[in-house]
């Protein structure tokens, strides 16, 4: 099993929550999606904000956080809002 922190945008901190609300692996990542994660991520640490969903998203992508789309930062942002 490959490690979270192979993936771009996740360092040992969030392979750490990550771990913490069950998700251990880039598959688990990959098959749990941005969002399900981030809400597991923020129903334990409420304190993770909209960058960490980017981040999420990002590792999924294999792309940078800041380089997603307008239009999906836009979506995520209206995910993120709606958990508030």
């Amino acid at each position: 099993m490959t490690n979270l922190t192979s993936m771009r945008n996740i360092g040992k901190e969030m392979a750490r929550k990550l771990a913490a609300v069950g998700i251990r692996s880039p598959e688990e990542l990959l098959a749990a999606d941005s969002k399900e994660a981030f809400f597991r991520l923020k129903t334990v640490f409420p304190q993770v904000c909209l960058v960490h969903l980017y981040a999420l998203e990002g590792a999924i992508q294999g792309v940078e956080f800041n380089s997603l789309s307008a239009d999906k930062r836009r979506e995520l942002k209206r995910f993120s809002d709606q958990l508030k």
